[in-house]
Formats: C-alpha cells, structure tokens, sequence
C-alpha cells in the first residue's frame, strides 16, 4: 500500500490542527472497543509567527482518478409510534373584577391619586409529570473504537520555514485497501513545522461500500396531565382622579427680530390677455315673409334666418328658440319692429327676466332692447317673447318705412 501526505495548503501556523495527513499502516481490521476519553492536556504558548516564505509557483494540476461506485443504500427502520398526549388540565376560575372608583370632579389638573394595590396573582397549578421515553431502537452495530490516550501538551510553534515551489502534481494512482485502525497512542509534543515537501501522487479513490440499515426508532412515552391553572387574583380598586391643577401664567412673548432686508424684484411677467368675445352668433328674421302671423302674448317672436357665428357654442334648437351651451354672461341685443304699442322680453329656460322687459306705448317703430344675461346650468334656452298678461298680439311690421323686407336681428355675445 501506498503512504499519502497531503499538505492542506489553506492552513496558518497558528491552526495546524487544520493540515492534513494520514498514514496508512496496513490493512484495516475490525475497530477495537471505544476507550475513555483522556484528559485534555495543557496547551502551550504560541511561539512567535515566523515570517511567511514566497508562494511558489503552482504546479500543473494531474489528472483525477475515476470516481469508485457508490454502494447501494441500506432500508430505513420503520419509525416508532407515537405516544398519546396527556389530557390538558381545567383552567382555574378567574377572579372578580374589582369596583372601579368613581371619577373625581373636573378641574385644573393636580396630582394623580394613588393606583390601587394588585390582587394577587394566582399560584401556578403544578406541571403535569413527564411521560416515560420510549425505548430507542436498536442502532445498527458500529465498530469498536480504539482507545484515545491522553493528549500530551503541546509543544512552541517554531518558525515557519519558506514555503518551498511547489511540484508538477503527478497522476492520482490507484487506491489501496485501507488497514485496519488501531489503538491511538498517546499524542507526542508538536515538533517544529519542518519544510513542505512535494505533494506525493494521489492514488484512485476506491469503491464505497454499502450503507448498513438504520436501526427501527422506539415508541414515544405518553405525555404527562397538564396541571391545572390557578385562580387569578382580585384587581384592585382604581383610586380617585386628583383635582386638576391651576394652569401657570402665559409667559411674555418675546422681541420681534428685527425685518430682513427686502430681495430684489422680480421680473415682470408677460401681459395676459385682454378679456373680450368668446362667442357671438346673429339670428334675423325678414318681414315678409318671416313671422306673417301676429305673436300673441306669451308667444315668442321668430328668428328663422343665420346671420354671421362664431361656431356652435350658441346656437338654435328652432325658429325662435336659441342655446346657450356655456355657463357665462352673455350679451344680448335684440330689435323688432312692431306696428302696436307693445312690450317685448327676454326669458331664460322659460323663465321672465323681469329686468330685460322694453316696450313702446305710441306710433309705429322699433322696439329695441340690450341686456346681460348670465346663465348658471349648461345648454340653456334663450327667447325674445311678447310678455304674457299683455292685451295686443303684436304685428311684425312687414316694409316697415319702404319698399324692401325689413329685418329683425337677435345678437348674442358670450363674454370673457
């Protein structure tokens, strides 16, 4: 069989319990029966850490043995049952809540009255006995453990010597048998950490054998009574609320500081827009042949002609009936020319705006009116209407003052 010494190359000279090495001394044989554990001897002191040689270069890495087969995994013994718990003892009665004070009058706020004593808190009814462990189920036999003597004291580290370059690693080689382990003698004092030498060729790992059975695990005891809890005891009455206490004086306010110089001004900004139209729209009616018959009271005069708009946002739902879309003020211009004396007015969702009514009570002319009207609700209506209690039907007079149709105008401007 081959001798292996495989350096751990990760280990510090103050941890050499971290390198590794084995020696092989022969063919393994049945472990020895485990001994007592010697006494751990005294440790010795730590020699001074020497200084830590150059790296040499690191060899090429050899070529890795075949791995040997793993061997096939013993049956797992069957488990134990379990054991039944222990029934849970009864809850102790809980104690009387005691009387609470009653609240002291609400004044300034003065001191706290005492708190009230504690009751008792009751005693802790006694732990129910532990049941018995169950046995553990036979381990599968595991081989006698040689005896460890005692460990003798540890020697100085001595310094470290440079760390010698490192070989080319050769090829791992085969694996021999291993020997059977013997008794672990008594640990010599740790000699001087000598020089680092080659590391040897790794032989072939070899086969891995079969993995005896686990052993079945024992029946769980059966858990213990739960004792029983104790009484809680009485609380105590919560003592009176104190008076409030007098509130202190205002304290005097303070000097104001004194202003701080003003920045400088800003720059102007840019000019808004001016206020001014948002939407305008003329309706005309042309006598004749527009509105040929008379408007009776409570009757609205027609408009059934388009004259210049600025869109849709005023527009008409029918010859004499206008929409308003926006909310907003609007202006409002309107003249007719009637033969009777007459009124004329104004209505909103058909509703009298007493404040808009014009009329004329002689002659034959036009009647003339101009109001603003200002809407609260989108798409309302507006009209021009021949007032309702009035006595005439009115005549749009037809070639009022000439030969040519003479026009009636409704403007409405919306404004900004």
């Amino acid at each position: 069989m081959q001798h292996h010494y495989t350096p751990n190359k990760s280990c510090k000279e103050s941890e050499c319990s971290c390198c590794c090495c084995c020696c092989c001394p022969g063919p393994q044989g049945p472990p020895g029966p485990q001994g007592l554990t010697g006494a751990t001897g005294a440790t010795g002191a730590t020699g001074t850490a020497g200084s830590t040689g150059a790296t040499g270069a690191t060899g090429t890495a050899g070529s890795t043995g075949a791995t040997g087969s793993t061997g096939a995994t013993g049956s797992t013994g069957a488990t134990g049952s379990t054991g039944a718990t222990g029934a849970t003892g009864t809850a102790g009665a809980t104690g009387a809540t005691g009387a609470t004070g009653t609240a002291g009058a609400t004044g300034a706020t003065g001191s706290t009255g005492a708190t009230g004593s504690t009751g008792a808190t009751g005693s802790t009814g006694a732990t129910g006995a532990t049941g018995t462990a169950g046995s553990t189920g036979a381990t599968g036999a595991t081989g006698a453990t040689g005896s460890t003597g005692t460990a003798g004291s540890t020697g100085a580290t001595g310094a470290t010597g440079a760390t010698g370059s490192t070989g080319a690693t050769g090829s791992t080689g085969a694996t021999g048998s291993t020997g059977a382990t013997g008794a672990t003698g008594t640990a010599g004092a740790t000699g001087t950490a000598g020089a680092t030498g080659a590391t040897g060729s790794t032989g072939a790992t070899g086969s891995t054998g079969a993995t005896g059975s686990t052993g079945a695990t024992g029946a769980t005891g059966t858990a213990g009574a739960t004792g029983a809890t104790g009484s809680t005891g009485a609380t105590g009455s919560t003592g009176a609320t104190g008076s409030t206490g007098a509130t202190g004086a205002t304290g005097t306010a303070g000097s104001t500081g004194a202003t701080g110089s003003t920045g400088a001004t800003g720059s102007t900004g840019a000019t808004g827009s001016t206020g001014g139209v948002l939407d305008f729209a003329d309706f005309f009616a042309l006598m004749p042949p527009d509105n040929a018959a008379t408007v009776a009271p409570g009757t609205d005069v027609s408009f059934p002609q388009n004259g210049p708009t600025s869109g849709a946002a005023i527009a008409r739902t029918g010859p004499s009936t206008f929409n308003l879309s926006a909310i907003g003020i609007y202006q409002v211009l309107f003249q007719v020319s009637v033969t009777e004396p007459g009124q004329l007015i104004l209505t909103l969702n058909g509703a009298d705006l007493a404040y808009t009514v014009v009329g004329r009570a002689t002659g034959t002319s036009q009647i003339v009116g101009i109001a603003l009207v200002q809407t609260t609700v989108i798409n309302s209506l507006l009209t021009v209407r021949n007032p309702a209690g009035n006595s005439t039907a009115l005549t749009i007079t037809p070639l009022a003052g000439g030969t040519r149709p003479v026009s009636a105008h409704l403007v409405i401007t919306r404004l900004q």
